[in-house]
């Protein structure tokens, strides 16, 4: 009795920390907007878009161990999607309705391209979903009435329940702390990542997350499993598409202008280095990826006139850019990734954690030792003395 009650404590002891892990960092993210100024929240913005994203094709890629090469077509599908949905030219839905509608759409998309996500398989999906994007960038520049062509178009804030994710007049003030576009932003992107972190990984530990590992990991013992290898590719697929419009969307509402050159063939590279380096087939990897690729970029375009052998923007002087020394440096990253940590940063920080665990002193079972083993029962004795010979 006494020991069910231990292990009952520990139990409860476990859950609660559990609860206070999870809580600590949600306090802490709710409170950095109250702290931080106007660049680093659109970091935080567009690190937000990009793991809503990179967890889509972690999805399909990690998990289902299909190769994509378009998901820069589904963003564009999900942000211009909504700028025509919500603005002028164009139907001029509510902007909720319009941003669940573009959503839907990028899963309609990719729900077109199933049929052939669910017969063709690596490099060869690779490939066909890599004419996506040239096709989809064609379309952006040439469909002037619907894209804006070259220049792009403005993005229509988002509303809900009239309350507005923009500038306002007057302006509003929490806590003696104005609240502009970003940080309004900000929170829709908590919301939206949140949801995008739990959908994933309960899809991941339920059945079909289970049947897309077999399926990734044997075609042949999945199908004697009763897995049906088209339908489970062809679904992975939409769903990839469908985080991908939502990533657009946010994404459209953090740049509040999109344009054909942004969702380009380097983005999709982007996307796939993202999961790499935070590891494949993990929703916290590809979250992990998606921050460092995104904000290295960033900071050091930010803080170029302080680092060598980098020019700051603009300088002409034939010297490595920001963008490009960003791009060298998570190649790199991937390289390091592949040959020493091939399940990327996820991979490292768990067995980081079980080193620790090993090497921390009390973290064992409290009750082991050489007094935790039950005495030896009668039956026992009998069952031994029953295969001596």
């Amino acid at each position: 009795m006494s020991d069910l009650l231990k292990r009952s404590t520990l139990l409860g002891r476990g859950g609660l920390l559990k609860q206070v892990r999870l809580l600590l960092p949600a306090l802490l993210l709710c409170a950095l907007p109250f702290y931080l100024d106007a660049f680093w929240l659109r970091i935080g913005l567009f690190s937000m878009a990009a793991a809503i994203g990179a967890v889509g094709l972690g999805l399909l890629s990690g998990t289902a161990g299909q190769l994509s090469l378009g998901h820069a077509f589904f963003l564009a599908v999900g942000a211009y999607g909504y700028v025509w949905l919500a603005g002028e030219p164009g139907p001029g839905l509510p902007p909720a309705v319009a941003a669940v509608l573009a959503v839907l759409l990028a899963g309609t998309a990719g729900g077109l391209f199933s049929p052939v996500a669910g017969r063709v398989k690596g490099i060869y999906l690779g490939v066909a979903t890599l004419a996506l994007v040239f096709l989809g960038h064609h379309v952006l520049l040439t469909a002037d009435s619907v894209t804006g062509g070259f220049n792009g178009r403005s993005v229509p804030p988002l509303e809900i329940g009239g309350f507005t994710f923009a500038e306002t007049d007057p302006e509003l003030t929490v806590l003696g702390v104005p609240f502009g576009a970003e940080e309004r932003l900000w929170y829709l992107g908590l919301v939206l990542s949140a949801l995008t972190w739990f959908t994933a990984r309960g899809l991941l530990r339920g059945r079909p997350g289970r049947a897309l590992v077999a399926l990734r990991d044997s075609e042949t013992a999945a199908s004697v499993m009763g897995v049906h290898v088209a339908r489970y590719r062809s679904a992975a697929f939409v769903v990839s598409s469908m985080y991908a419009g939502l990533a657009g969307v946010l994404l459209a509402l953090s740049f509040r202008r999109v344009v054909p050159d942004y969702f380009s063939l380097l983005l999709s590279v982007d996307y796939l280095a993202m999961i790499v380096i935070g590891g494949l087939g993990s929703v916290a990897g590809a979250t992990a990826g998606a921050v460092f690729v995104t904000a290295l970029p960033l900071l050091m375009t930010r803080y170029a006139d302080q680092l060598p052998l980098v020019a700051t923007p603009g300088s002409g002087d034939g010297s490595i850019g920001p963008t490009e020394a960003s791009r060298y440096l998570y190649g790199a990253a991937i390289v390091v990734i592949l040959l020493y940590a091939p399940d990327g940063l996820h991979g490292l920080a768990r067995r980081t954690r079980a080193r620790l665990r090993r090497k921390s002193p009390g973290t064992g079972p409290p009750d082991a030792g050489p007094t935790s083993r039950p005495p030896a029962t009668t039956a026992n004795a009998a069952r031994t003395k029953e295969h001596t010979p």
